[in-house]
């Protein structure tokens, strides 16, 4: 399994499940930075059609390029299906954003060959590993 510094400096296309319109929420300020910072976001939430200027997906089977990452910003007892969904995209890692812990679904990634990041926030993880890069908040 890869490091989170690893994760952070070689994947680039992030889906961000769950992630709102809304610029008061996490899971837009994470997307925003993580934007601004260079990767490639790519929002999925059924109920919108574009946040950050991108395309919004209504699910991961929807997306028509490879995924790296699947952070994701759904209550915990909502992470299966979603990391069910990941698997199937082939994408590397699922990462449950700040806290949110499913071990069963993270055992079934695992499982899958994906890696797993649970219960932190890949803006702050970027922040701390790369403080060079780390672009102001959004």
């Amino acid at each position: 399994m890869r490091t989170i510094k690893d994760i952070l400096s070689e994947c680039r296309a992030v889906a961000v499940v769950g992630v709102s319109s809304n610029p008061e929420r996490a899971s837009y300020r994470v997307a925003a930075y993580l934007k601004s910072s260079g990767y490639r976001v790519i929002p999925v939430n059924p109920k919108e059609t574009e946040i950050l200027g991108e395309r919004v997906y209504a699910n991961l089977s929807s997306i028509t390029e490879p995924v790296d990452v699947v952070d994701i910003f759904r209550r915990a007892e909502e992470v299966s299906p979603v990391v069910e969904e990941a698997i199937r995209i082939g994408a590397g890692t699922v990462w449950m954003q700040l806290g949110i812990v499913n071990q069963e679904a993270a055992a079934k990634a695992r499982q899958a060959g994906l890696s797993v990041v649970m219960d932190r926030c890949m803006m702050r993880d970027h922040i701390a590993l790369f403080p060079q890069v780390a672009q102001p908040e959004a």
